[in-house]
């Protein structure tokens, strides 16, 4: 899968944690998928039925990050493959539901986020573990854009897909983090499983608490390497960012990063972070994603059609600008000297 979107960090690893409660029992566990650190932490006196949910979650996420890798061998590739034959075929049932709320976050985001435009992430180099070190020619991005496939090449009947451009080559790495941990926390509380707090290199969802607080995450100051804010999360709740300062490379002076701006071919450059807070991790990625193309003097109509209200922004002056309701749930870091624009209400 594509590490473009993978590694987009709200939280500093391995801490996610700002402060610790010893005297209750949180049990942790990590290990790597999606091309990052996945941290598990359950609060639980039973450390046996711990230890098992953390397990069997960590196969899942396994068979996840094999599935829908963007670039090797899986069922994600073959599925890109098919559609661009342009003929229908029975879905594979691992890529099927992601696919479809892919096609629906990308509606409702007026095709800002678009998971179908793998061959210009390509071209970028981020469907790669060695990044490039020059960006595509000019003719190469024109050459794309004007096949560009969209989410409306796709056709849905049950379980049956059919493409209709032969360009088209799906990346979800913009929404399969959000989906797989949303899908694990509930799988966790299906194993019975009451407090407990997933961490995917920095994007995460929790439920339940730590015992005599709340979770409480830092978001990462997209300018250094500490925090910039904090928030308390409540009851199930998602928190995801994303960033220009974690996939880039730099050619000639200019950096050059992951998130690529599919109107014009080129890494989105009015944003340099966005922070989404929601109770479904699915959205909250594809909205990061959406709403950081979108840019901080655009966003607020995507935000209003894709359902989400708890954001904040940092554009590229380092000004942060955040909805009222999210003003309510954040805590800035003592000292923060970045200029604060509360938004006008989203409509």
């Amino acid at each position: 899968m594509s590490c473009c979107r993978w590694l987009a960090a709200v939280l500093l690893i391995p801490a996610v944690l700002l402060a610790s409660c010893e005297r209750q029992t949180i049990h942790r566990y990590q290990s790597f998928a999606f091309g990052t650190l996945i941290e598990i932490k359950i609060r639980s006196d039973d450390k046996s039925l711990a230890n098992q949910a953390a397990a069997s979650l960590f196969v899942d996420f396994d068979r996840m990050h094999t599935d829908w890798h963007a670039w090797q061998p899986g069922a994600l590739t073959q599925t890109s493959t098919l559609l661009a034959t342009e003929e229908w075929f029975s879905a594979d049932r691992s890529v099927l539901t992601l696919i479809k709320l892919s096609k629906k976050y990308s509606l409702l985001s007026d095709g800002l986020f678009n998971p179908t435009i793998g061959k210009l992430i390509q071209a970028w180099g981020f469907q790669s573990s060695e990044l490039l070190q020059t960006p595509p020619s000019q003719e190469t991005i024109t050459r794309l854009l004007d096949s560009l496939p969209t989410v409306n090449d796709i056709d849905i009947d049950g379980n049956r897909l059919r493409g209709h451009n032969s360009q088209l080559q799906l990346d979800l790495g913009a929404i399969a983090k959000g989906y797989a941990v949303s899908t694990g926390i509930q799988k966790l509380r299906d194993l019975g499983i009451k407090h407990a707090l997933i961490n995917a290199g920095g994007d995460l969802c929790g439920f339940g608490d730590q015992g005599q607080r709340s979770w409480r995450i830092g978001i990462r100051d997209p300018s250094g390497n500490g925090i910039i804010a904090s928030i308390e999360l409540e009851k199930d709740e998602c928190v995801f960012t994303s960033g220009d300062y974690e996939r880039h490379f730099t050619h000639e002076g200019k950096r050059y990063h992951h998130i690529i701006d599919p109107r014009t071919g080129y890494p989105a450059d009015q944003a340099v972070s966005v922070t989404v807070l929601h109770k479904n991790g699915a959205l909250a990625d594809a909205a990061s994603t959406a709403l950081f193309i979108a840019g901080p003097d655009n966003w607020q109509e995507i935000a209003t059609k894709m359902g989400v209200s708890d954001i904040m922004i940092i554009d590229k002056q380092g000004q942060i600008i955040m909805t009222s309701s999210m003003q309510k749930r954040i805590k800035l870091e003592p000292g923060n000297k970045n200029k604060v624009i509360i938004s006008k209400p989203l409509t």
